[in-house]
């Protein structure tokens, strides 16, 4: 019996090159930029628009990105406490720490 190779693990250099160079970030590191470049606190729907029109992060398909990023940040803050990248300033807006 001969071996299949597996095709996953096989990429050209040319693949694994361009994966390296295009890093997307996730929605929390674009959100810490966002709101590193901005000195206003902002809620998630305008965090969302914000990363998407600079590039940083756009929505794969999902219907509620804002709730998704919100639910992150929170929990960021909850778990991190005061290492946490964001802080709450009032109901659903978020700044920078």
């Amino acid at each position: 019996m001969a071996a299949s190779k597996n095709p996953k693990k096989a990429k050209s250099k040319k693949t694994k090159e361009a994966g390296a160079e295009a890093k997307k970030l996730s929605a929390l590191d674009a959100a810490a930029k966002v709101l590193a470049e901005t000195s206003q606190p902002k809620a998630c729907k305008e965090l969302i628009e914000a990363m998407a029109q600079k590039g940083y992060w756009s929505s794969p398909g999902g219907k509620t990105p804002a709730s998704t990023l919100y639910s992150g940040i929170t929990k960021e803050i909850a778990t991190k406490g005061k290492e946490s990248r964001f802080t709450k300033t009032d109901r659903g807006r978020f700044a920078r720490t």
